[in-house]
């Protein structure tokens, strides 16, 4: 079980939204898996880091179209998981 919570969770992503989005609204963001559902998700944080998981909105980021001298190079797609925490629970990430 625990090798399929780290093959879910694969690591926090710390950017400026998110920031913003810890600060005010208690939600935090994830990369996952791409064939993670959001009940494997769930279960994953709220196993990982001990916490109530209200609400879990999953998006896919399309890959982008790098140039190189070979050519044109796609980048693979991502998923992107938004994870919202109960009223007074936090996880830490280290932004201090």
């Amino acid at each position: 079980m625990k090798k399929d919570i780290y093959n879910t969770i694969q690591k926090p992503l710390l950017t400026e939204k998110v920031t913003n989005l810890m600060n005010q609204n208690n939600q935090y963001a994830f990369k996952v898996s791409k064939d993670a559902s959001k009940k494997q998700i769930k279960k994953a944080v709220e196993k990982l880091f001990s916490v109530n998981v209200t609400d879990v909105t999953v998006v896919i980021n399309k890959g982008k179209v790098k140039r190189s001298r070979y050519g044109l190079r796609r980048k693979s797609d991502w998923k992107k998981a938004y994870i919202s925490l109960a009223e007074g629970q936090s996880i830490d990430m280290g932004t201090e």
